[in-house]
């Protein structure tokens, strides 16, 4: 298969012969001829009779109606639990937030955890699976619910922002995608895995300097920090042309349609990762 930055796509099967044999189907791009076995995704041979509808053909229905579902859990959660935050602060006499209680870091640290449980499930245990993709957005829901309600005490209004540009920003990717101005080349593919590894480690090395040594330039809101944040933000964009790749190659190779809850996972990982570099970069330029 071709390689992907998001690691959901990295263990799709490669035997055609796990799932059955099926027929070329038609993805977010037409018209396609019979693509089987392009690009590295598994190819199917003709539809054999009696198939349940479990392991019919995957469609673009399919990856729309699972990534809208996961969206949705995740919104509701999200906002819910945002609400829920403004009221778990600990303000002072003075009217100025002091702290926080106890079930609003449990609610961060919490969502954060079964977040990164669930995302490390699903990636390795190389089955799609409904449930944990939605347990999976609902944890996030609840992490930048959480987080993002602390935002909103602060700088209000900066949420919705957060969410309007995510949102815009996923929505011009799939016109750039579907209009074909940008094509996803093996060159173009490489450059963003490397763009996302270089942005992991320079990470992870501020995340150090900022714990050992109190140095934390790319975070302090600083002018390089507003410049790496805009950084990050576009390779996050460009990740979704890969995202939207790959589960164009699942449709046109037929893989089975419970694996549009794979393509959904797979999408709600660059969207939370889009969300949270908004609000960060927003959260700079208001302060």
């Amino acid at each position: 298969m071709r390689s992907t930055s998001n690691p959901a796509f990295r263990n799709l099967p490669r035997d055609a012969s796990a799932h059955g044999q099926y027929g070329p189907n038609v993805g977010f791009e037409q018209p396609y001829g019979a693509p089987q076995g392009q690009g590295g995704v598994p190819g199917y041979g003709p539809g054999r009779p009696g198939t349940a509808s479990a392991d019919r053909p995957m469609t673009v229905d399919d990856v729309v109606i699972k990534t809208g579902l996961s969206l949705a859990v995740a919104l509701v959660t999200g906002v819910l639990t945002a609400i829920w935050a403004q009221s778990q602060l600990v303000v002072d006499g003075a009217g100025r937030v002091s702290g926080m209680n106890g079930a609003l870091l449990g609610a961060l640290i919490g969502g954060l955890l079964v977040g990164l449980v669930s995302s490390l499930v699903i990636i390795f245990r190389r089955k799609p699976s409904g449930p944990l993709t939605l347990v999976y957005a609902g944890a996030e829901g609840v992490f930048l619910g959480a987080l993002s309600g602390l935002f909103e005490l602060f700088l209000p209004g900066i949420a919705l922002q957060a969410l309007i540009g995510t949102a815009g920003v996923f929505i011009a990717m799939l016109v750039v995608y579907k209009t074909g101005a940008v094509k996803v080349t093996p060159k173009l593919t490489k450059w963003i895995i490397g763009a996302v590894a270089g942005v992991a480690i320079l990470m992870l090395v501020n995340l150090l300097t900022a714990v050992f040594f109190g140095f934390n330039p790319l975070r302090d809101g600083s002018p390089l920090s507003i410049v790496f944040s805009l950084v990050v933000i576009g390779i996050a964009a460009f990740s979704f042309l890969l995202d939207f790749d790959q589960a164009d190659r699942m449709i046109r190779a037929g893989m089975p349609s419970q694996w549009a809850w794979y393509a959904a996972f797979g999408l709600m990982t660059t969207l939370v990762w889009l969300y949270l570099e908004i609000l960060r970069l927003l959260s700079y330029l208001r302060e």
